[in-house]
């Protein structure tokens, strides 16, 4: 995730079907201008598949239409379609700083691909560096999903790693008070911190069917993850479907 689109960077899954067996592989780094990068994917087989013109594909495409329509205007949705047991729970969340027309592009190229990239299973979901599309047959609202996360890092190490994971640390648990102070209703915060000859950056997020103090709980715990994903690393982030964080040490959010 460095600066350079020439760089590689190495991606690390968490599979809920292989009960957390990892693996690598390297992929090409977007440059930072680029937006809507596609991040990763995971079908889930646990809870079974549905049928092509099934009430549950009925009920799938309409819960798109509805994020597609709601979660523009705001940076996210929650939302459920049909009666069980084919009713189909989804939710959708934009990164706090894109605007509502990139959020809604994002969207526009990630429904159709998480329904391509997994045609009949009942759930799934996919991230791109501006949002994040989960839906599942079972209610996961308000609920923080430990399974489900990606780590990306730089391929690049810093000449301090114990102090420079110290400082990633410090800032990131600083950026989740403010994303789970009470004022703050989107789970999303921002900033950066002096290293001496340069400045990093961080961000954290919470998908906001969370309350604050399990937010906070989320964060936390991928936070806690830095020596296991990004141990040394220029540029990281653990992207979950409850919660995620980035740093880099140059600046990546996009300013109004």
């Amino acid at each position: 995730m460095s600066s350079s689109s020439s760089s590689s960077q190495r991606i690390v899954s968490f599979s809920v079907l292989a009960l957390a067996i990892q693996f690598l592989f390297i992929q090409c780094v977007f440059s930072q201008s680029q937006n809507n990068a596609f991040l990763y994917h995971k079908c889930s087989d646990i809870e079974g598949k549905f049928t092509s013109k099934s009430p549950y594909e009925t009920n799938l495409n309409s819960l798109f239409r509805q994020l597609s329509y709601r979660v523009p205007s705001t940076g996210f949705a929650a939302s459920s379609s049909g009666n069980t047991p084919d009713k189909v729970n989804g939710l959708s969340l934009c990164r706090g700083d894109v605007s509502s027309s990139d959020c809604g592009s994002c969207l526009a190229t990630a429904i159709p691909e998480i329904s391509r990239r997994c045609p009949n299973n009942k759930a799934g979901i996919i991230w791109y560096d501006n949002c994040l599309v989960k839906y599942s047959s079972t209610n996961f609202f308000g609920k923080i999903d430990f399974e489900n996360r990606v780590y990306l890092y730089n391929v690049n190490n810093v000449s301090d790693p114990s102090s420079f994971n110290m400082q990633t640390k410090t800032l990131l648990t600083e950026l989740t008070k403010k994303a789970t102070a009470g004022n703050n209703q989107k789970l999303f915060a921002t900033g950066e911190k002096n290293l001496g000859k340069q400045k990093l950056y961080g961000l954290v997020q919470c998908t906001r069917d969370l309350r604050s103090e399990s937010c906070k709980a989320c964060l936390d715990g991928i936070i806690g993850e830095i020596p296991n994903c990004c141990d040394g690393k220029e540029g990281g982030r653990v992207v979950g479907a409850s919660c995620n964080f980035r740093y880099e040490i140059y600046p990546f959010v996009k300013v109004a």
